[in-house]
């Protein structure tokens, strides 16, 4: 390697890792898109996550960790919140592309502000009002068809289906959970509320799936091609277990608004892979609508930064 970048390399860590991660998470809607030509979604994420919890239980016995009553209802409340956020999405994928679903799970970073005035009572901030505002507007672009204004006025709302829905769902829930870990993980240990999780998710997968086969909405179906196999690898180990550990690890040498940012950036790949991967296109209206989004995702992150730098400047 060259010694010039190593410097960089080191100087810009925390920075590159979660630039990482962030490209791992993106990549992951048009994989799991492709996968679920062959499973039903609930058995997918059951699957999914009974991997990384086999491979987490020699961690749990090696470090020898205990399990409290008040550690259980917290790890499985939070199991649950996540759960939901999971399972909405990956059903949502069903109905809508995956560049539309990578953009719409992004817009969790504004709903995380408003759901910390209900539940932490933290009031939010300018940028986070007028980065939900930007990100409304994108949404409105992006669920219009056509390349016309015409067409805009006409088609506004017509392209948002249920599949868009249920990702909008799916935002709210990953906020909730960030929200709630944000109180809860000061308490208690990372193994103890991760396990706890992904042991949730696994157990409610399942037993969804079982479910939605006398509702008729979705009958249990496996079919392990090559596709499957990889995707489900994929998402078990690099987009689960290999993120998380990063992440933990890494995070921390950034601040938090840098992370923001960096994470802002995964409806970016996500939208870029699915082009690659599943040659999925998006209309003029619906790329001004995906940039709006992404720019109130980013003025959510630095507007009361680049505010508070300039009063200080003056």
């Amino acid at each position: 390697m060259n010694k010039s970048i190593l410097p960089f390399t080191k100087r810009y860590s925390g920075e590159l890792i979660m630039l990482l991660v962030t490209l791992l998470w993106g990549a992951t809607f048009a994989i799991i898109k492709e996968a679920l030509n062959d499973v039903s979604t609930m058995l997918f994420l059951s699957i999914r996550f009974s991997i990384v919890g086999v491979l987490l239980l020699p961690i749990l016995f090696i470090k020898k960790v205990n399990f409290s009553k008040s550690v259980i209802y917290s790890g499985c409340l939070l199991g649950f919140i996540l759960f939901m956020g999971f399972a909405t999405q990956t059903v949502g994928l069903k109905y809508t592309t995956a560049t539309k679903s990578g953009f719409l799970t992004g817009t969790a970073v504004v709903i995380i502000p408003i759901l910390q005035t209900i539940i932490e009572k933290k009031k939010p901030s300018k940028g986070s009002i007028l980065g939900t505002v930007i990100v409304i507007i994108g949404i409105l672009f992006m669920s219009s068809g056509g390349e016309s204004i015409i067409s805009f006025v006409s088609g506004l709302g017509s392209h948002f289906n249920f599949g868009d829905l249920l990702t909008l769902i799916c935002a709210f829930f990953f906020a909730l959970y960030v929200v709630y870990l944000d109180v809860v993980s000061k308490k208690y240990g990372f193994l103890q509320l991760l396990f706890l999780q992904i042991l949730v998710i696994a157990f409610l997968g399942f037993l969804s799936s079982q479910f939605f086969s006398y509702t008729a909405f979705e009958y249990p179906r496996i079919n392990f091609t090559p596709q499957l196999i990889f995707a489900l690898f994929y998402t078990s180990i690099f987009a689960t277990l290999i993120t998380t550990a990063l992440q933990t690890k890494y995070q921390k040498l950034i601040s938090p608004t840098k992370a923001g940012i960096i994470f802002s950036f995964e409806p970016i790949f996500a939208a870029t892979i699915a082009f690659f991967l599943l040659s999925e296109k998006i209309t003029n209206f619906g790329l001004i609508g995906a940039s709006l989004i992404f720019i109130g995702l980013i003025v959510s992150e630095v507007y009361d930064n680049i505010i508070k730098n300039g009063k200080q400047a003056g």
